[in-house]
């Protein structure tokens, strides 16, 4: 029975585990695929221009620049809902 002066309990916590979970796989898949996409783009520009690798260092750096900064704006979004 509901006792009408007790507040319930929200299960807002209940699914934190899984957020966040959830959370740090998005991270690992998003920093690889930036990763990823950067060595392919650099790998490209080395076709192209040629060179003894120096594009595809570039790309994978510019690769992990883009997936830091998209980590980052994911951890934000993922934080800003908890507040609420």
């Amino acid at each position: 029975m509901n006792q009408p002066d007790k507040p319930q309990k929200s299960n807002k916590n209940a699914a934190s585990p899984l957020k966040y979970a959830g959370l740090v796989s998005a991270i690992g898949i998003d920093l690889a695929a930036c990763t990823l996409g950067g060595f392919y783009l650099g790998s490209w520009l080395d076709k192209i221009w040629g060179g003894p690798g120096l594009w595809i260092a570039f790309g994978v750096l510019l690769g992990l620049a883009i997936g830091g900064v998209s980590v980052f704006m994911i951890t934000k979004a993922v934080m800003g809902e908890s507040d609420e």
